[in-house]
């Protein structure tokens, strides 16, 4: 049975989130383009910049690669493709959980920097904390999700629940009876990325619609070398 609280957080807060995120992102651009920026803080501090951002970005994007396909593709697709639940498990276990640590590191890297290094936290401000925090919390619990309840507890059919009311959010028929039996630590990771999502279009997470691909299609910048004044030695005599 559907409680008055699953209307809510699988009906109602969906669409909450999706409007919030798209119309802060508008919104953001429209009036604050002088801050849509990722406020690198790369001259204060390189070395633990460089290998905590290069760990996250990486292991993220493998992260994100995971849930497009897991919560997006119906598992009759994988099945037809020759890939038994069973094999798609494991390759999620292995993939999602090797890839999800390695941003993990990454992450626990840049919160670390941020709070113990007096140059990098002074230029810092509280939503700076705040996304590196709900960032952990929500890898902290998807981690949990993936290496120790799916393996010492039971695996979760995540995608034929989870999945399936996420591809009836966005096909506009939620139907909120796929959450009802999700256990906590599964509800939890979607209401923390709730959470992100919300405030993402108000922090340096914007920078990330940014990525300078374009940059590959500028021509080359061609200069000369400015020469120098001859020097002119008058002999005296």
């Amino acid at each position: 049975m559907v409680a008055p609280l699953d209307e809510v957080l699988w009906v109602s807060l969906p669409y909450i989130v999706i409007v919030v995120f798209i119309g802060g992102h508008v919104y953001r651009y429209a009036v604050d383009q002088y801050a849509w920026t990722s406020k690198s803080s790369e001259l204060l501090e390189k070395r633990w910049l460089n290998m905590g951002s290069q760990l996250f970005h990486w292991g993220i994007l493998i992260v994100i690669l995971g849930h497009i396909i897991g919560l997006l593709v119906p598992p009759g697709v994988t099945q037809a493709m020759g890939v038994t639940t069973e094999e798609y498990h494991k390759m999620a276990i292995v993939l999602g959980g090797a890839s999800g640590l390695v941003a993990y590191l990454g992450a626990w890297i840049l919160f670390l920097r941020r709070l113990l290094i007096p140059r990098v936290r002074k230029t810092s401000d509280a939503t700076d904390f705040l996304v590196l925090v709900l960032i952990l919390i929500t890898m902290t619990l998807g981690l949990y999700n993936t290496l120790i309840y799916d393996i010492f507890v039971h695996p979760f059919p995540y995608r034929s629940t989870i999945g399936a009311w996420l591809r009836s959010v966005l096909v506009l028929q939620p139907n909120p009876n796929y959450m009802v039996n999700v256990p906590i630590t599964f509800q939890l990771h979607i209401i923390f990325a709730y959470i992100l999502f919300l405030i993402w279009p108000f922090t340096r997470l914007v920078h990330v619609w940014s990525y300078p691909i374009f940059y590959l299609r500028r021509a080359w910048i061609i200069y000369r070398r400015a020469r120098r004044p001859e020097v002119v030695v008058h002999a005296q005599g």
